[in-house]
């Protein structure tokens, strides 16, 4: 009779019989389908044509292509390091004076919300943890019928965050196709029928993926419509100062909404803007009636999180930390995120003027500076994207939406006549 047991130091481990197969509970589970961003980077990487170009990369690239660190966030290291700080826990909803200066940072220091200490914040990782954390304080505290509603279009991972926290997320107009520009009558029109206490879900500045913002003005509308309808407003600002290359004008939807007395939820990010995209630096906040009922709100953050992940990473929050709060680095943090911000816009630029004047297009490229941010929705149409893939060895998403921080003055002229050539 064989054995189906074997000795290994004394003790007897079961061996299954030679052939035996043993059902996994794991076998009815379906391979996923592949993140369209990360498909578009793998094929990239696979090319190797020696003109090829990554269009679809959602992270800076200086002039050369490649990563940035800055030069503000290397001093705040070395600062940081030789404080020979000890790594403990910090608290559940982040380090302190990072969440301080994050706050003044978005809200402005002569905010009468700050002032009045009525905002409820938490450290978060980067701006996808800060939606998360806000859709389950908006599904525990307003409701798993709660309506989120989303621009049409808006980054794809906002959908999924919403839908996972079991809420509902919704489309309101946002971008017309005709125009390559805002459809604020559709966004007014959806909006105003909403039902109260539904979410509204804000790009602050830099709309991704169409790089369209509304105007002042337009923000009063929209400021209207979300007072009248009883709308609660959910900012997404992950490009503060990385858009216009002006923190504060980067900054003034949030501000204006939170100035009429509006109480706003902010999702925050520090990936963009400081090129932390690895530290995962960001905060979730509220805006709160009173200092009491932001204790409350804090309180809950709190037991949200706890079972999540307990505290956050503190390397990316003492950064960030040291470079606002230090004159000196955030003199030179400002800047270089000018820089930044000038660099993307200077590359609109010359796209539109190699389309238009040296490849003498007959389309109108006008939206590709009128658009704002990291993004460019060009309007090509899937179809034009394969050939420009196939043909070209340039990648971009199949809407149309490219990274302008993938466009450098080597690459401008041969990316314009690539794109001539599949919209002519």
């Amino acid at each position: 009779m064989i054995s189906n047991t074997t000795r290994i130091a004394g003790k007897s481990i079961f061996k299954a019989p030679a052939g035996v197969r043993f059902n996994s509970i794991w076998a009815n589970i379906k391979m996923g389908p592949p993140d369209p961003i990360l498909g578009i980077n793998e094929a990239f990487k696979k090319d190797s044509h020696p003109l090829k170009v990554n269009l679809g990369v959602g992270a800076f690239r200086d002039d050369n292509g490649k990563p940035k660190v800055l030069d503000c966030v290397r001093k705040a290291e070395k600062i940081i390091s030789e404080k020979n700080l000890d790594k403990e826990y910090i608290p559940i909803v982040g380090l302190p004076q990072f969440n301080s200066e994050a706050l003044k940072l978005a809200y402005g220091e002569n905010s009468s919300a700050l002032k009045e200490d009525r905002v409820a914040v938490t450290q978060t990782l980067s701006g996808t943890g800060a939606l998360r954390i806000g859709g389950a304080f908006i599904e525990r505290f307003l409701g798993k019928d709660t309506t989120v509603y989303v621009p049409g279009p808006t980054w794809g991972n906002h959908i999924s965050v919403f839908k996972d926290c079991g809420l509902q997320p919704k489309e309101y107009r946002y971008y017309d196709k005709k125009t390559n520009g805002l459809d604020i009558a559709g966004l007014l029109e959806d909006l105003s029928s909403a039902k109260p206490g539904s979410v509204a879900l804000l790009h602050g500045c830099a709309h991704n993926p169409t790089g369209v913002d509304p105007t002042f003005e337009q923000w009063k509308q929209i400021l209207e419509v979300c007072k009248k309808n009883s709308i609660i407003p959910f900012f997404d600002v992950a490009y503060q100062g990385f858009a216009s290359g002006d923190t504060n004008f980067d900054a003034q939807s949030l501000r204006l909404f939170v100035d009429s007395g509006v109480s706003i939820m902010l999702s925050q990010s520090f990936a963009k803007n400081m090129g932390l995209y690895g530290e995962r630096v960001g905060t979730f906040s509220v805006v709160c009636a009173s200092s009491e009922e932001k204790d409350r709100v804090l309180s809950q953050f709190k037991i949200l999180i706890r079972p999540i992940y307990s505290s956050p990473p503190v390397n990316g929050a003492r950064i960030a930390a040291e470079v606002l709060s230090n004159p000196e680095l955030n003199k030179l943090w400002l800047t270089e995120v000018k820089g930044m911000a000038d660099r993307i816009i200077s590359m609109r630029s010359l796209l539109r003027k190699h389309l238009e004047e040296d490849c003498k297009s007959s389309l109108s490229w006008k939206h590709i500076t009128d658009q704002i941010g990291m993004f460019c929705f060009t309007g090509i149409s899937p179809e034009a994207v394969d050939r420009l893939k196939d043909e070209f060895h340039i990648y971009l998403t199949r809407n149309g939406r490219i990274s302008m921080a993938g466009i450098t003055t080597k690459n401008v002229r041969y990316v314009a006549e690539s794109f001539h050539e599949v919209t002519k």
